[in-house]
């Protein structure tokens, strides 16, 4: 509710009426500001509080915050004390720097002309700063679809690089989840695409760095899926002769050749949260996959594996639950590649 004397409306919640002076303790009649014995002050203390906001707002340049915030002090200050001026003499600052502001932006608009208002739009559009920052993304995805168009034609160039995009976004979206700073994917045509993500809060744990690492090729699994779904319901059509089960082969075993434990794909990342018994469970693992369903990925996962088991890299403790996901992502996208097999391969 506005001041009915003043019309400032209060920003500040109202200090406990006081009755006797913080000073002499002599007794004071109701809505009192200062004392009638020794003229002190009779909410100095709610005053600096009010003074320390409005000259933070001051330091940060909220000048019409800061404004409003000195007109608080007024309501508790008698206005034929020097304290009054005083806080007069402020906002007559806190004016002049605020004319001054807005004196500074008439005069570039004047500067401007017709573009003044251009430029104002284009200062509120949000979607096209969010644009031009996400630039490289956009950049590097046309890029790398424009190769593979080049090269197989758009409709397997458009799948491949959407399947590339989900296998990234995994990364990104746990990455997130985990608190996370996280860039948008790059694409490096012909070679493939990475995300980078910052830790800000200190250190990730070896479990977490495999969980984000697993969130790749578990979202790759499901797109892959997705295309064999399709080529199961679909069939064969003339507008897309194989193309499902194509890109359902070729998601499957890009993700799958991901978790070869090396360094620059995400099972290295695995790998270190695995201790020696659990990389010779998976180095078993590998082999009878590879056995049973006869795709070359395992073989290379197994190699890895084995390498890995001589370098002394591996976790203090076990993370069953990594393993569990290690294992269990290899087999199904192993099983699909089995489903649906690239015309040309042969079996090893």
């Amino acid at each position: 509710m506005a001041d009915a004397l003043t019309g400032i409306t209060p920003q500040f919640d109202a200090p406990e009426s006081i009755y006797n002076c913080p000073n002499c303790t002599h007794w004071l009649p109701p809505d009192s500001l200062v004392c009638p014995e020794c003229q002190t002050i009779v909410y100095s203390e709610h005053l600096r509080g009010i003074a320390l906001a409005a000259t933070n707002e001051e330091n940060a340049n909220q000048w019409a915050q800061a404004r409003e915030t000195w007109k608080q002090a007024l309501l508790w200050l008698p206005p034929d004390t020097k304290q009054y001026t005083a806080v007069e003499q402020r906002i007559a600052l806190v004016d002049a720097k605020l004319h001054g502001v807005q004196a500074d932006k008439a005069k570039w608009t004047r500067r401007l002309g017709p573009l003044a208002p251009v430029l104002v739009f284009l200062s509120k559009a949000k979607w096209l700063l969010i644009l031009l920052t996400k630039a490289k993304f956009l950049i590097s995805f046309a890029g790398f679809f424009a190769l593979y168009w080049a090269i197989f034609g758009w409709k397997f160039a458009l799948g491949f690089t959407v399947g590339i995009l989900i296998h990234e976004m995994g990364h990104f979206v746990v990455a997130r989840g985990k608190g996370l700073k996280v860039d948008l994917p790059m694409f490096i045509p012909g070679m493939g695409a990475y995300v980078r993500w910052y830790s800000e809060a200190g250190g990730v744990t070896v479990e977490d760095r495999a969980a984000i690492s697993l969130a790749g090729p578990m979202f790759g699994l499901i797109f892959a899926a997705v295309c064999g779904g399709i080529a199961r319901v679909q069939g064969e059509t003339i507008l897309t002769p194989g193309l499902w089960s194509a890109l359902a082969h070729v998601g499957a075993w890009l993700n799958l050749i991901n978790l070869a434990p090396v360094s620059i794909l995400d099972g290295g990342k695995v790998a270190v949260a695995l201790d020696r018994m659990q990389r010779w469970l998976v180095l078993a693992t590998t082999v009878i996959f590879f056995v049973w369903l006869r795709e070359l990925p395992f073989l290379l996962v197994g190699l890895g594996m084995g390498w890995r088991l001589w370098k002394d890299d591996g976790a203090e403790k076990p993370h069953t639950r990594t393993l569990v996901q290690y294992v269990l992502l290899m087999f199904v996208l192993g099983l699909l590649m089995y489903l649906f097999p690239d015309p040309m391969r042969r079996r090893y």
